[in-house]
C-alpha cells in the first residue's frame, strides 16, 4: 500500500508545462500537465545529458528536452526511439482538484 504526498493543486501547473517537487535526496521530481489534463511524473534529468525536462515541451504524451531534443514518454520515461535511455516514473494521481506523489 502507497502513502501519498500532496504536492499541489492540479490548477498550479500550467497545461502543456510543469512544477518541481524538491527533494532531499535522489534528485527532484518534474510533475507535468498536458492539453487533457492529464498529470505524469518524472525523475528531472533528460537520461542523455541529465537536461533539466521540468523546462522542456510537453506535447501529447511526451515532453521535449530543452538541451538536445530528446523526446521523453511521460508515462514510462523512456526515450522515444532512435534514441535510448529512460528516467525515473513516479505514480501521480489527481483528487478533488489536488495532485499527489506516491511517497
Amino acid at each position: 500500500m502507497s502513502d501519498w504526498k500532496l504536492v499541489c493543486k492540479l490548477e498550479d501547473i500550467p497545461q502543456l508545462g510543469s512544477r518541481v517537487v524538491k527533494r532531499a535526496t535522489g534528485g527532484d521530481i518534474a510533475v507535468f500537465r498536458n492539453a487533457e489534463d492529464e498529470v505524469f511524473a518524472l525523475h528531472d534529468k533528460c537520461p542523455h545529458k541529465n537536461g533539466p525536462l521540468s523546462q522542456g515541451i510537453v506535447h501529447g504524451r511526451r515532453v521535449t528536452c530543452p538541451l538536445h531534443g530528446w523526446n521523453i514518454g511521460l508515462e514510462d520515461g523512456h526515450a522515444v526511439a532512435p534514441d535510448v535511455g529512460s528516467c525515473s516514473k513516479f505514480e501521480v494521481k489527481v483528487e478533488g482538484g489536488e495532485v499527489f506523489l506516491s511517497v
